[in-house]
């Protein structure tokens, strides 16, 4: 029985992709034809669209898009990057489970994980370092670990993730990787190429690029082996969806159909059908974007090392970088983000990003306006110092977003930063 939505006057079909010809679907609902076409649709929920809380067709299309960018089998969008983060583990996880996370992650994911998870869902993290050799990786596990999740390039540490070893160590425990793409893009890296099962994104960032719109998206690769045993979510009659078994009925598509007529279902943490048009249109620049941020800030990032003032300072795009080889390794560009450390810590950061004009003091990161963040005093406020420490966020750390504007103008306006410096 072939069962069509009588809404989509346009002819637009959610596999259809093209830029063009992508509407705004400003509907929550879908008319039937009968009740049983209605009933057979949450019978298999691939024939049709149900309910805007989980499913709209100008969501789908960027879901789409974004999966093929990634190289994955199915996307799901999402309400902002922490939901994508929050969805795609308790899509796997249980009460009593645990999971494995680099302990250099935002500051936001971090109290996510340590806090929410552990006080609200009996959950726990296992924080290990980025840097941790296979042993010490390894000797994390506990019988009830049931996933292993990381950055590409580290918020704000800017580490680049050594992809292939912590997805070697994910598998030889049976359990899949789940890798925060958010800064590198697909342009830059692709982490499913080097074994990572499981793919989120901050859409909010350099996706959209424009600062208009808050999302974040779950790209699933299609080729974890959810039927190794550790996994009866997926395996075993899903009582809250009729008796569905996830596996059985989707195949390699089992995932993201989980996430979302179970959790999207029940969380309705789903973006809206004007907030996707908009992130389509920045997905439209992206690769364009991607090249000019990271030449933006390979520049400000050599003058910054010239500079007497600065400590420290991290980029993955310079040689003699602790990530560098890393960067050479799995992007094709460090983006546009820069971690330095001002010397005389707290107080001559703030007055380096008091004493700039061009660039904006935000909470905000990978937008095409030049913008800069204290870490410990705004997203890293909650951590404790030894959690900043093992984060990598020094009090007198400043995230530089470099933006797209003139290079030049960057630098000069980064000048007067640095002269305020005492």
């Amino acid at each position: 029985m072939k069962i069509e939505t009588k809404c989509l006057h346009s002819g637009y079909s959610p596999k259809n992709t093209e830029p063009r010809v992508v509407p705004i679907v400003q509907s929550t609902t879908y008319v039937f034809d009968s009740t049983d076409d209605v009933g057979a649709v949450f019978d298999d929920p691939t024939k049709a669209l149900i309910y805007s809380r989980f499913e709209n067709p100008t969501v789908m299309a960027v879901e789409a898009k974004i999966a093929d960018l990634e190289g994955g089998k199915a996307a799901l969008c999402t309400s902002s990057g922490q939901a994508a983060s929050f969805i795609s583990l308790l899509n796997i996880l249980k009460a009593g489970d645990s999971f494995i996370c680099t302990s250099q992650i935002y500051g936001g994911t971090i109290n996510l994980f340590a806090v929410t998870l552990q006080n609200n869902f009996g959950i726990e993290c296992i924080f290990v370092d980025a840097q941790a050799d296979e042993n010490a990786i390894n000797a994390a596990f506990k019988p009830n670990t049931k996933a292993v999740f990381s950055e590409t390039i580290a918020n704000p540490a800017l580490c680049v993730l050594d992809i292939e070893k912590f997805a070697k160590c994910a598998h030889t425990h049976g359990v899949p990787l789940i890798v925060d793409n958010t800064f590198a893009t697909p342009i830059l890296c692709r982490p499913f190429e080097f074994g990572a099962d499981i793919v989120t994104h901050s859409t909010t960032k350099y996706m959209d690029g424009h600062a208009v719109q808050v999302g974040g998206v779950i790209v699933d690769s299609g080729k974890f082996n959810w039927k190794n045993g550790n996994f009866p979510g997926f395996t075993e009659p899903d009582e809250s969806y009729h008796g569905t078994i996830y596996t059985e009925a989707y195949g390699d598509l089992a995932y993201i159909i989980k996430a979302r007529m179970q959790l999207m279902r029940d969380l309705g943490a789903y973006p809206s059908a004007h907030s996707a048009f908009l992130l389509n249109l920045g997905l439209e620049t992206l690769a364009l974007r991607m090249e000019r941020h990271c030449q933006n800030a390979q520049k400000v990032a050599q003058f910054l090392k010239e500079s007497g003032k600065i400590e420290s300072i991290a980029y993955p795009g310079l040689p003699g970088d602790k990530s560098y080889k890393l960067a050479q390794k799995y992007l094709s560009g460090a983006s546009g983000v820069i971690s330095l450390v001002i010397k005389g810590g707290r107080a001559n950061a703030v007055n380096f990003m008091d004493s700039l004009k061009l660039a904006s003091n935000q909470v905000h990161v990978c937008d095409i306006r030049t913008c800069v963040l204290h870490p410990a005093s705004a997203t890293h406020r909650q951590l404790t110092e030894e959690q900043l420490i093992a984060a990598g966020v020094n009090p007198g750390m400043v995230r530089l977003s470099v933006g797209l504007e003139n290079v030049d103008d960057i630098i000069e306006d980064i000048k007067l930063g640095l002269a305020a410096v005492q």
